[in-house]
C-alpha cells in the first residue's frame, strides 16, 4: 500500500535520545499534566519530538489530545516553562502539530493503566 508522506522521511522525526540532557527534558515533560486527563503529556504519548541541538537548544514538538483542547493556546507555554529552567538549557520553542493525529495507541502502558485500560 503507497505511502502519502515522503520517502524515507518519518512521520514523527526522532528525538535526542543519546543527548546527556535527553532525560532531564523528558522528567520536565512528565511534570505538564493534561487539565482534562490525570495523566502528564508525555506519559499520554502529546510529545512527539524533542530535539536537542549540541548547543542546549531544545524544540518539542507535540500535540493536544484534540484540537479543540481548551488549553491549545496555554499547553506549549507550560511546556516551554518546564523545561527552560533546567541547567544549560540555552533556549526552549514548542510546536504543536497534528500530524499525525493524537490516538490512544500513543499512551505508555503507565498511563493506561493509570487511566483504566489495562
Amino acid at each position: 500500500m503507497p505511502d502519502t508522506q515522503l520517502e524515507g522521511t518519518p512521520l514523527i522525526a526522532p528525538s535526542s535520545t543519546d543527548h546527556p540532557m535527553y532525560e532531564s527534558v523528558v522528567e520536565a515533560c512528565r511534570s505538564v499534566y493534561d487539565p482534562e486527563i490525570p495523566v502528564n503529556i508525555y506519559d499520554l504519548g502529546l510529545v512527539y519530538t524533542i530535539d536537542i541541538s549540541p548547543e542546549n537548544e531544545v524544540r518539542i514538538i507535540m500535540t493536544l489530545t484534540a484540537p479543540g483542547c481548551p488549553v491549545a493556546g496555554e499547553m506549549p507555554g507550560w511546556v516551554a516553562d518546564a523545561v527552560a529552567p533546567l541547567p544549560g538549557i540555552k533556549q526552549v520553542d514548542v510546536d504543536l502539530t497534528w500530524e499525525p493525529q493524537w490516538g490512544m495507541d500513543m499512551m505508555s502502558d503507565e498511563a493506561r493503566l493509570e487511566l483504566g485500560f489495562m
